[in-house]
């Protein structure tokens, strides 16, 4: 459904050089778009413009570093960062000129309340926080967080790479956050990674609005126009036009089609599909931080690294034998040998039975024929690659392939 609604002609053939009321309709959509997101997660007004992302940490980081300007505090040079966080929140920081500073886990798995503390002083710019965090776990402290970083003048980002475990529960902007971006492609429908198309919008609570990206939809009357506000303090433009506007009517679509009872049930399925595999897998592989989980959960191989050199890449590459595409591997870094598991609300018991069963079957294959693991996989067009080679060492070339190119000859080419 989403997919026909974006490919229809009034969304998919317009241009964003064109007037306003010739798009009417496109601007009156991403309006009432924004209006859903701030019932959804609290926030006061939204930038639709981030493509992706990682293009919303900047921006948000953009805007956070601006606020500081404006107030004349220049002194802030730190943004705290979990080692539990994304691999390009630490990225996000450096581009903007901050300092990263790690604050580690405790023994639950959320923020160390003592750790933080030690870390904090008028320095900080603020505290960058996914929640549920990349282990997949809520976390208990986040009210008390919030306030910590506040009463040093620091700003708290939500690092919305996946709101599933949360829609219909719970509001970031209620538990303290005063900026976030929200991957629509990942939460309202849209297949994520590839490369993209993404979208990354970005909320703000009151006091940064007019820090957002210009020009913002807003509504006059009956009439949905395209608006500039003051630069400064607005950071200005983050995008070529308005962003990926397809993302944004399949977004929508998703949002309309379920409703808000809808939605709710996305949040109970997520995460209760992801505790089912949680509980069908803990006896068989090691748990950093045994408690329910959320969306997600985060397992590790090493037992099976150390007594029979089978690794988390081995585990992945047998996968692709068995007819799973591979979860993510050796993130979040905190957790050795890891494998992140985040079966969405739409997976069946019989396709999560499926999933678990061949990971448990994959375990005994390690410990009674481990090469035949480390020799994975077999049933693809072409054998294991050099992953870090063709990473480093890119030899891009186009192959024509015909009927009779055999699967050797394709790796050889």
């Amino acid at each position: 459904v989403n997919e026909k609604v974006a490919s229809m002609d009034g969304f998919a053939n317009i241009h964003p050089l064109e007037e306003d009321h010739q798009v009417a309709g496109a601007l009156e959509l991403i309006w009432q778009l924004e209006q859903y997101l701030c019932a959804l997660f609290g926030f006061s007004a939204f930038t639709f413009q981030p493509a992706a992302g990682a293009h919303g940490e900047l921006t948000a980081l953009l805007m956070i570093k601006k606020y500081h300007a404006k107030e004349d505090d220049h002194k802030r040079t730190k943004m705290i960062v979990p080692d539990s966080a994304h691999g390009t929140n630490p990225a996000s920081v450096s581009f903007v000129g901050y300092e990263t500073v790690v604050v580690p886990s405790d023994s639950r798995g959320g923020v160390d309340l003592d750790k933080l503390s030690e870390k904090l002083d008028d320095r900080v710019a603020g505290l960058m926080l996914t929640n549920p965090n990349t282990l997949g776990l809520f976390d208990e402290n986040i009210l008390e967080v919030a306030r910590r970083i506040h009463s040093v003048g620091g700003l708290l980002y939500y690092d919305g790479a996946n709101a599933n475990a949360t829609l219909g529960r719970v509001r970031p902007a209620d538990l303290g956050f005063d900026i976030a971006h929200f991957n629509l492609h990942k939460t309202f429908s849209t297949p994520h990674g590839g490369g993209g198309p993404g979208a990354g919008p970005v909320g703000v609570v009151d006091r940064l609005i007019p820090f957002l990206p210009t020009p913002r939809v807003v509504r006059e009357g009956d009439q949905y126009i395209w608006k500039d506000f003051p630069n400064p303090p607005s950071i200005g433009r983050v995008h070529g036009f308005h962003g990926n506007f397809g993302m944004l009517v399949r977004a929508y679509t998703y949002i309309r089609s379920l409703g808000r009872e809808g939605l709710k049930e996305v949040s109970e399925l997520a995460v209760l599909n992801a505790n089912y595999l949680l509980h069908r897998l803990k006896d068989h592989f090691e748990v950093m931080y045994p408690r329910a989980c959320q969306h997600e959960f985060v397992i590790s191989t090493r037992k099976y690294k150390k007594e029979f050199g089978v690794s988390a890449l081995d585990f992945a590459k047998r996968l692709l034998d068995y007819g799973f595409h591979a979860p993510t591997v050796y993130f979040p870094l905190n957790v050795p040998e890891a494998l992140m598991i985040e079966p969405t609300e739409t997976e069946s018991k019989e396709t999560l039975d499926a999933f678990a069963d061949a990971m448990i079957a994959i375990a005994k294959e390690a410990k009674e024929k481990p090469e035949l693991v480390k020799g994975a996989p077999y049933t693809t067009p072409v054998r294991r690659l050099d992953e870090v080679g063709a990473a480093r060492n890119p030899d891009i070339c186009y192959v024509r392939i015909n009927n009779h190119t055999s699967p050797r000859e394709l790796a050889a080419a």
